[in-house]
């Protein structure tokens, strides 16, 4: 118990003593020493401290190699504490205003990286994807060559299917909410937009098969029509997948079709 009791004091004096150095170098006018206070402690890893002294020591740095520094160290406190909003827009700052810096390109990946954490799961508002894909691409396109591309690669194929994803499941609520028209159109704008979808077989036949219901239960005005837009899309369908396992059930859906084409032929 005694020993217990004094480790206690001892760490409480040490915590106490630490906070009072630190209330001494917060209150110190000599910019040199904050300088390598904050410096070592970034290093060490203690960035809630490092923050405030480096946000006071950009400003009397800013312009200068040792601003410079300070803005990318700023950055990085906030990243490392995760605040990835002010933290990508003080990356993208960085590699804007000192473009020819050591530090450029990877204030560049990381900025998109943040932008990357933000992302949000598929079913939510997937602005934050967007803005990755768009910070990734640019980070490929200036750093071609830079150690970071085959990881920049494969986060920029992450977001985009779950792109991807967001409009499959989309079109398939439209699909399963029987709104045949709303999903005909959401199928075939997957269709033009991932050509090289994992799920392309089975969003080719749900354009097909929204098309032909959708053609089924319309009024006689606007039959016709829809009859031929289904008709394409049975042609299309089986030749681009002729050994489908939907095969079966899209030719007797296309049989149907034939028969309520000449059904309306004959009314009109």
């Amino acid at each position: 118990m005694k020993l217990r009791f004094l480790i206690a004091i001892l760490s409480f004096l040490t915590i106490l003593n630490s906070c009072t150095e630190y209330r001494k170098v917060l209150k110190s006018d000599d910019m040199q020493f904050k300088y390598d206070t904050a410096l070592k402690y970034f290093k060490n890893g203690k960035f809630t401290r490092a923050y405030p002294l480096l946000e006071e020591l950009y400003i009397v740095y800013r312009g200068t190699t040792k601003g410079e520094r300070i803005a990318y160290l700023q950055a990085k406190c906030d990243y490392n504490l995760k605040d990835y909003i002010l933290a990508s827009h003080r990356l993208t700052q960085f590699y804007k205003n000192y473009p020819s810096s050591e530090y450029a390109e990877e204030c560049q990946f990381l900025a998109a990286y943040c932008n990357y954490l933000l992302s949000p799961k598929w079913s939510l508002d997937q602005e934050d994807t967007q803005k990755a894909i768009r910070a990734l691409q640019l980070f490929a396109i200036d750093h071609p060559e830079s150690r970071s591309i085959d990881s920049c690669n494969l986060l920029l194929d992450e977001m985009r299917m779950k792109l991807e994803y967001k409009e499959y499941r989309a079109a398939k609520l439209f699909y399963k909410m029987e709104r045949y028209r709303a999903a005909q159109m959401a199928f075939a704008n997957f269709n033009r937009a991932y050509p090289a979808s994992n799920m392309k077989e089975e969003t080719w036949f749900l354009e097909f098969k929204s098309a032909y219901l959708l053609a089924s239960n319309s009024i006689e005005e606007k039959k016709l029509e829809r009859i031929e837009i289904a008709i394409n899309a049975y042609v299309t369908f089986v030749y681009r997948f002729p050994k489908s396992e939907n095969l079966r059930e899209a030719e007797l859906m296309y049989e149907k079709l034939q028969r309520m084409q000449q059904e309306s032929k004959n009314l009109s």
